[in-house]
């Protein structure tokens, strides 16, 4: 299988970095068209087919430009691209998915509930203090863990007070978040001959979970 990307996307991100301005970016456009744009979007496609996710990859993709309207950066451009392979796309982040960001730099590929809402977060809650064994299988499996290693998210330090008896000893009940993600720092891996296997596999070691979020939601 052919790869994605070449050095090319590479030194987009490498230049981009070093002149994150409008200018810049105008006189690069064309290498960014096809050298970045197209294939992610072109990975992004793979990657809906193999995941059978029910959404178009324009949806799913993030924009490159940065919202900077509360920010003290005014940077106006991300150094990365990325996009997040569910039946919501990157409007939805309360759906479990498959979420993939490439730069030169880092590279993450993940998955999980990352923002639900009141009441997701409240089914999730009683499907873990419902089915303990069934949590702590999912975190035991030696591919999830081998990948992933455990689940990440912010946590509330006080549960309402019947949740907080049903919980019992079980802390997972505090995340407000549920989501897991590998985070590495490769400029080869972009690069790959095998990207699209190497995200899938990303995608399969956290299915469980997944299948597990949407069971309940």
């Amino acid at each position: 299988m052919a790869a994605y990307f070449n050095q090319a996307f590479v030194d987009f991100f490498k230049g981009l970095a070093a002149n994150n301005e409008r200018d810049w970016f105008h006189d690069n456009k064309k290498v960014y068209e096809k050298e970045v744009k197209q294939p992610f979007n072109q990975l992004v496609n793979d990657l809906i087919d193999r995941t059978g996710a029910d959404l178009l990859a324009k949806n799913a993709v993030f924009r490159i430009n940065r919202d900077i309207r509360f920010s003290k950066d005014k940077s106006p451009y991300k150094l990365h691209v990325g996009a997040n392979i569910s039946d919501g796309g990157r409007k939805n982040m309360g759906i479990p998915g498959l979420y993939v960001h490439m730069s030169a730099e880092e590279q993450w590929i993940g998955g999980g509930m990352y923002m639900p809402d009141k009441d997701s977060l409240l089914k999730i809650r009683n499907a873990i203090i419902d089915n303990p064994a069934k949590w702590e299988s999912m975190l035991k499996n030696k591919h999830f863990k081998k990948i992933y290693d455990t689940i990440q998210g912010d946590r509330n330090k006080v549960l309402p007070k019947e949740l907080k008896e049903r919980a019992g000893d079980n802390e997972w009940v505090y995340n407000k978040q549920f989501y897991f993600m590998a985070k590495y720092q490769d400029q080869s891996i972009p690069l790959r001959d095998d990207l699209l296997d190497f995200i899938m596999d990303h995608n399969e070691a956290g299915k469980e979970f997944n299948s597990f979020f949407k069971s309940v939601l």
